[in-house]
């Protein structure tokens, strides 16, 4: 499978989740497994992945909350994603 990772959340939730929680949220290939997400997000991030949990949305989307292991690297990733 070619790119996994669509894009960031760029919702006022999800930006909460990444100051509160160091978790961020994507839209990501529907055929993507969590292991597939996780193997991603640490290879492109460059950083250890604590949890990864998927759902669907209303628009027919999957969407990953990734939990990373290193603390405030969630802010780091969504300043340079351009959503903080």
């Amino acid at each position: 499978m070619e790119i996994t990772l669509k894009h960031i959340v760029p919702t006022e939730k999800a930006n909460l989740m990444i100051d509160s929680e160091n978790k961020v949220q994507f839209i990501v290939d529907l055929r993507a497994s969590k292991r597939e997400i996780k193997s991603e997000v640490e290879r492109v991030f460059e950083t250890p992945v604590k949890s990864v949990r998927t759902m669907l949305t209303f628009k027919g989307e999957k969407k990953a909350i990734i939990e990373l292991g290193e603390e405030g690297k969630a802010k780091e990733i969504g300043t340079s994603l351009g959503v903080l």
